[in-house]
């Protein structure tokens, strides 16, 4: 995990899905979901197969492996040791008789897990170091057969997960710093470990082997939630191959985005959506508790549990699920740090869980305080982080309201609906200080009107387009937040995909135009307009290299962009994408000119 991976512009490519239009009065309805096209899976059949995991919103992920044994991130992630400080092979396998995990308690494990209200584990069978966490019969190089520990982790695992009601789901690592036919070798040990004679075909055999043992031997599982598949393609490392052979040992199995082929669920890393994905594609945020994936003793950078809790509920009002990383000591032992986290969100989560398993997105585009929305049915549950001073409003909901109640305290609301359709909610007379739910029952399945909001001038002229505020007509480019800062309008894989904005212009004039954008070197040189309602000429600029997708940076254009006075639409519209993607575009500012 963990990897800057380079393949975006692919993991991009490969959520592009049909064209789902959606009017401007929405009733909330169950995703559409891709058939796969190998299998001849029909949507019907996609939804049962997934309805567990849907349902069940919130797992846990365990990074754990030799790793724990140095517990370093001075150089780098914990979990890339051996590749931080650059380890020949045999120098790294010393870590193995080091490792015996003697406090390891399965029980322990899960029930932490499921106290936190988590409801699947997915943990690492085996990481890029190759070490296995599991009984190999394929390789000596595993924690029962290398380690003073002898007893196989994912076997204890199994039994208690079935015992408690936990879906097990295995991590496996498609990259190998260890078997001897995995190439390439990394560019430090060229001269001490030839590549001469290994295969990588041969390679893919092994894992296939090793996949066929954890889909065997443990029971039912969840999820195969591959990883370090970047350094190949699709062809390479036989995706299809090993998905068939996956599918076919148990068939109800979900299977991540990273063997170079879409699959069962997109994977954003360290990152949330600023939406849903598009068409329904399912999605999972994978996030860190501190700034590591395996255990580091140094890094003490923990996120607070009740910015966990906001993040879960942000995750899902947009339909998505959260996978949470824990990274075990080479004890054996979950970190005080993590225990003290995980109980606080459990104690939320007891009271407010309704309004996260089994939930669907939020009907509406923006709420207007500070909170999240979920639908489960003809109820919402509105998620208030800071009770707004004026009252809690709601705009655009169409559909009754029969009841409003504070889970907290279950306390029942006064609700009033105003003459221009706006619903007002009583204060409760308990606030949560993390997050008050608001159990909203409606008399039908929600009607919301989302309405775009004209972007009026600031107070010297200037209006600012907002990504967050962009209409997108198109089906593959999305809001995201990418990098930190404000959101931007990313995964624009389609040139034929166009970004507007609707403003009130006071009065006729020219404008000076500035746009925020992010390009990776290799993917620059798209040419696109501003247009101005439906004209075809307008105002023109060339996508340059910035460095990556997230190095966003601020170039004027040539020229200027005539507003006529009045309601007006600016659309940004590509022109030519000759390398797979247009950009990262933040915002565009536009500047009157005297």
């Amino acid at each position: 995990m963990g990897h800057p991976r380079k393949g975006r512009l692919l993991e991009s490519l490969l959520i592009v899905l049909p064209l789902l239009c959606i009017p401007a009065l929405v009733k909330a309805q169950t995703p559409q979901f891709q058939v796969n096209p190998e299998t001849g899976e029909t949507q019907k059949q996609f939804a049962a197969r997934t309805q567990w995991w849907r349902e069940a919103k919130f797992g846990m992920f365990i990074h754990w492996g030799l790793y724990a044994v140095p517990a370093d991130s001075t150089k780098g992630l914990g979990e890339w040791y051996m590749n931080n400080w650059q380890m020949q092979v045999k120098d790294y396998e010393k870590f193995a008789p080091q490792f015996d995990p003697v406090k390891f308690d399965a029980k322990k494990w899960v029930q932490v897990a499921k106290d936190a209200g988590m409801k699947y584990i997915v943990i690492t069978s085996k990481h890029h170091d190759g070490f296995c966490m599991f009984d190999s019969k394929l390789t000596d190089y595993t924690i029962t057969k290398a380690t003073p520990f002898h007893r196989d982790p994912m076997k204890e695992l199994a039994a208690e997960c079935k015992k408690q009601g936990i879906v097990l789901c295995f991590y496996h690592s498609v990259m190998d710093w260890h078997e001897p036919d995995y190439l390439p070798r990394r560019p430090w040990e060229t001269q001490t470990r030839p590549a001469d004679g290994a295969d990588l075909d041969r390679y893919m055999q092994h894992m296939e082997g090793q996949l066929r043992e954890l889909l065997t031997n443990y029971g039912r599982i969840g999820v195969i939630w591959f990883d370090g598949g970047w350094e190949h393609n699709a062809a390479q490392e036989h995706s299809l191959e090993v998905v068939k052979l996956i599918r076919s040992l148990q068939p109800g199995i979900l299977i991540n985005d990273r063997i170079n082929l879409p699959e069962d669920f997109s994977t954003p890393e360290q990152t949330i959506p600023a939406n849903a994905l598009p068409n329904g594609r399912l999605w999972e945020t994978c996030m860190t508790l501190n700034d590591t994936w395996g255990y580091a003793k140094n890094d003490h950078n923990w996120k607070p549990a009740d910015d966990l809790i906001h993040k879960l509920c942000d995750i899902a009002s947009k339909g998505g699920n959260f996978l949470l990383n824990v990274g075990p000591t080479d004890q054996g032992e979950f970190t005080p740090e993590t225990i003290e986290r995980l109980e606080t969100v459990g104690k939320w989560m007891k009271r407010n869980s309704v309004s996260i398993y089994d939930t669907e997105k939020s009907p509406f585009k923006r709420l207007p305080f500070d909170g999240r929305c979920t639908r489960k049915g003809n109820t919402l549950y509105l998620q208030v982080f800071h009770w707004p001073d004026t009252g809690l409003t709601l705009t655009g909901l169409k559909t009754p309201l029969k009841s409003a109640t504070a889970l907290l305290g279950n306390e029942r609301l006064k609700v009033e609906t105003a003459a221009d359709g706006n619903v007002t909610v009583s204060k409760p007379g308990q606030i949560d200080p993390v997050a008050t739910v608001i159990e909203l029952r409606l008399a039908a399945p929600p009607v919301v009107e989302n309405i775009a909001l004209a972007i009026r001038p600031a107070a010297d002229g200037r209006f600012t387009l907002m990504a967050a505020d962009a209409t997108i007509e198109g089906n593959t480019a999305q809001v995201e937040t990418k990098g930190g800062g404000s959101p931007n309008i990313g995964y624009w894989t389609n040139a034929k995909d166009v970004v507007a904005w609707t403003l009130t212009v006071p009065k006729e004039g020219n404008y000076k135009v500035e746009i925020e954008y992010a390009c990776e070197e290799g993917a620059a040189g798209s040419v696109y307009r501003l247009l101005v309602g439906d004209a075809k000429e307008g105002t023109e600029g060339t996508v340059h290299g910035t460095g990556d997708w997230t190095n966003f940076q601020t170039e004027t254009l040539a020229g200027t962009l005539k507003l006529p006075a009045g309601a007006q639409t600016v659309r940004v519209a590509p022109q030519t994408m000759p390398h797979g993607a247009v950009m990262n575009l933040r915002r565009i500012v536009l500047t009157p000119v005297p």
